[in-house]
């Protein structure tokens, strides 16, 4: 396999470690950019745990790209983002996205996490579609790599070898120790309970139907407290994801996973005797109630180390409160289709890793460090952010802000242009800096370029 469109370009063979929503991105990533792909999933089953996953216009115009099927995933296309009083419900900041399509060119979409794993692992597997369908491989726990010849062995006595290797494996993940990066985690001052909602029965109790606002919905948020209910519909409005975060202290779930058995309906409502009795009803028929842990991993210092790199969760785990993690190992997985691709790959690899690390480490960092400040105020959440004539605005500092302007005026090829050409030493003339618009001012007032 090969091409002449660039001298030295040439077809990898690919081993992705984690078959999750990253490792099925960046399968159909390199796929599509020519390149065989095996995928290495530790449990007998490569799936998703959870409910709700965001896909805003920066994650959603790759699905495009990529000619992903999204109306398999089954989405609510989200129209508002609506902040509640913590007591009253009554909606305290709005951010209308009523022109989001318009204005981006893409939606921005609600999955429900396991619909979306399935509607990437039919595009990455299936045999129609640009490229070679990748290879999924279960039961393949890694246990080290040779990050410089790229030979991978596993708990099963398992060894391959391949040309590049993609850490998709998560918050826990092994190719992260095995690229040098060992993270001193912490669990978060927040804990958060997931439970699952049908509108149907919600409905048929006589209670609000909060599908009908087809919105990413808060309440609380607002006085640098923990806590804060996010509302988050999917299976087109059929399924209601609550996200129910509270201080640690009064129910310490670091220790407990997702596939533990469910805990009961008293765990979710006792750190809530004040909340609006509307939502608060919603609670009381929650289903499914599982504990999401929040660990902090400060930034790490590189992403990629020989001819392995990180993506998603295993790279830069961040806290929920952006709805960008998924987006951001999307966008990850898009950055290596198009570094290595047959108009940018030259056939060296280290180049090539070099430029991502040096894209998607600081984009990523600076989501990272947003999403850890939202965590306790709702104003630094984007879209919120830029709320300012509301009564309760506070935000740390005006001019670092995350706004849905920097995350979707960002153009990925522009970026990974000018980084190439300063390593090859070539002209770079597209008014671009660092993948934004020169001259495009922000609404927390910063002048690209300036």
């Amino acid at each position: 396999m090969g091409s002449n469109s660039v001298p030295g370009w040439r077809g990898l063979n690919v081993g992705v470690i984690g078959g999750g929503i990253g490792g099925m991105s960046v399968a159909i990533a390199l796929r599509r950019a020519g390149h065989q792909v095996t995928i290495y999933e530790k449990s007998d089953f490569a799936g998703e745990v959870g409910a709700s996953v965001s896909c805003a216009a920066n994650g959603t115009r790759w699905l495009h790209e990529w000619q992903v099927d999204v109306a398999k995933g089954d989405p609510v296309i989200l129209k508002q983002l609506i902040n509640r009083d913590w007591k009253t419900g009554e909606p305290v900041s709005v951010y209308d996205l009523a022109d989001y399509e318009e204005k981006w060119g893409y939606v921005y979409n609600m999955f429900h996490r396991q619909y979306m794993h399935a509607m990437l692992k039919d595009s990455a597997l299936e045999d129609q579609g640009k490229g070679r369908p990748a290879k999924l491989l279960v039961n393949h726990k890694c246990k080290e790599i040779d990050i410089h010849s790229g030979k991978v062995t596993f708990d099963n006595g398992v060894t391959v070898q391949h040309d590049l290797v993609v850490g998709a494996d998560g918050i826990g993940s092994a190719v992260r120790g095995a690229i040098g990066i060992h993270p001193q985690k912490r669990p978060s001052e927040q804990s958060c309970l997931h439970a699952n909602v049908t509108t149907e029965e919600a409905v048929r109790l006589g209670l609000v139907d909060y599908s009908q606002n087809s919105a990413l919905e808060y309440w609380g948020g607002q006085e640098g407290k923990w806590d804060k209910i996010v509302l988050s519909p999917c299976n087109d409005g059929k399924l209601l994801s609550y996200y129910c975060f509270f201080p640690r202290e009064q129910g310490d779930f670091a220790n407990q996973t997702w596939g533990g058995a469910d805990l009961p309906t008293e765990d979710l409502l006792r750190p809530y005797p004040e909340l609006d009795r509307q939502v608060f009803k919603h609670l009381t028929i929650g289903k499914e109630i599982r504990p999401w842990r929040l660990w902090i991993h400060d930034p790490y210092p590189y992403i990629a180390k020989g001819n392995v790199c990180l993506l998603g969760d295993a790279g830069h785990p961040m806290m929920p409160h952006q709805s960008q993690g998924a987006c951001m190992a999307i966008e990850d997985a898009a950055a290596l289709g198009i570094i290595f691709d047959e108009d940018h790959f030259k056939g060296d690899i280290g180049e090539a890793l070099a430029v991502y690390n040096q894209i998607r480490l600081p984009r990523a960092t600076r989501v990272q460090a947003a999403a850890s400040k939202a965590a306790y105020n709702i104003n630094e959440r984007i879209g919120f952010s830029v709320n300012k004539s509301i009564s309760t605005y506070k935000v740390e500092d005006p001019k670092k802000i995350l706004t849905i302007e920097e995350m979707n005026s960002y153009d990925m090829y522009k970026d990974i242009d000018e980084q190439l050409a300063k390593r090859r030493g070539t002209a770079y003339t597209e008014k671009y800096l660092n993948g934004l618009p020169i001259g495009l001012e922000l609404p927390n007032g910063v002048v690209v370029g300036a």
